[in-house]
């Protein structure tokens, strides 16, 4: 990214009109948020995010590392936390206040950007990220649309400018989990005419949820049908620095989630917690898929969530509050390609389409 290109497209004075303002920042990895920028939005303001750099979590192996649309996030104080998708976002203020940019590292407390971890964490970390941070003073679009022809606008510019013409939409009916960050690699397609999800993820992770309000019982089971195309991992899942995987998952009412996992190379049936320490408490995993389950065909599941709680968790919850896609792609910097359809929870007495 050349910071100082950006920041002259959008200073110079070429567009009639309320001009926008531009701040410049470097972002420490080992620095935990909140920092200040000194641009102050006004409620429903837009303000755009152009990003580059890299945050490094470990000396010893040098390959763990993330982007700007891994760690980056910004809110207006007092406002909810949002993180960027790519290397350029845009963002709507859901407060009046200034804007603040973190790095990310750990665990939200809350959907305001309260750490729930401890703040040593940062200490290990290496690197940075740039940052030129645009207030808007009117529709973004236009705004940038007015000020040169696309061909000759800063290539973080440009591709911003198409994201706004084309927004993402995330599945109908489903939310991206706000801990694990807002991302683009869900979208919605068919199989066979059925309804169904896809995901790509390169070097990327995402968890997306669907709420529900099911008791958990004995005769309480899931069912899925699943194709992985690409796996993200070539190691063992249940390492820290190796932890890629593909998933489907039940979020229950103790705050807890257990994850039903396609594998590289782990045996069907073995489960673990989950190694990245943040997580270890609250997610469970438990193998399904495996080395000699082909890459490329359709499988159908039903597992029995009582049973596999009971055996991998421990006493189950009363109730299963949500239903989870997961792929993470961010340790390994691979590649993860799936798609899920006919998603269904059941019991002896009733019957819920998820998917």
């Amino acid at each position: 990214m050349d910071a100082s290109e950006i920041i002259n497209f959008f200073t110079s004075p070429t567009m009639p009109g309320s001009p926008s303002r531009v701040a410049h920042m470097t972002l420490s990895g080992n620095q935990p948020p909140w920092q200040s920028s000194g641009l102050v939005a006004k409620k429903d303001q837009s303000y755009s995010l152009f990003a580059d750099g890299l945050i490094c979590w470990s000396e010893r192996y040098p390959e763990l590392h993330g982007g700007p649309e891994f760690h980056l996030w910004a809110r207006v104080d007092g406002g909810r936390a949002v993180n960027l998708s790519a290397a350029s976002g845009t963002f709507k203020a859901d407060a009046s206040g200034e804007i603040e940019l973190g790095i990310y590292m750990g665990m939200w407390g809350d959907e305001y950007g309260n750490l729930a971890t401890d703040e040593s964490l940062y200490a290990s970390l290496r690197g940075s990220i740039e940052v030129v941070i645009v207030l808007h003073g009117s529709d973004p679009a236009h705004e940038i649309s007015g000020r040169r022809a696309q061909s000759d606008m800063p290539r973080l510019v440009a591709t911003e400018l198409r994201r706004l013409k084309n927004p993402y939409q995330t599945p109908t009916g489903w939310m991206y989990l706000h801990e694990a960050g807002y991302s683009t690699m869900f979208s919605e397609g068919t199989t066979k005419a059925n309804p169904a999800i896809h995901v790509s993820a390169e070097s990327d992770q995402g968890i997306l949820r669907r709420a529900v309000d099911f008791e958990l019982s004995q005769s309480t089971h899931i069912e899925w049908t699943w194709r992985v195309d690409e796996h993200p991992s070539l190691a063992r899942e249940d390492k820290a620095k190796t932890h890629d995987y593909i998933s489907v998952a039940a979020e229950f009412d103790n705050g807890r989630d257990l994850t039903w996992i396609w594998s590289s190379c782990l045996d069907h049936g073995y489960h673990f917690e989950c190694p990245v320490r943040a997580w270890s408490k609250r997610e469970t995993h438990y193998v399904v898929r495996s080395q000699g389950d082909e890459i490329g065909k359709w499988y159908s599941e039903r597992r029995n969530i009582f049973d596999d709680v009971k055996e991998s968790m421990g006493p189950p919850p009363a109730k299963i509050t949500a239903v989870w896609l997961i792929a993470l792609s961010t340790f390994q910097h691979r590649t993860a390609r799936a798609r899920f359809t006919d998603i269904k929870l059941a019991n002896n007495e009733r019957l819920v389409q998820v998917l």
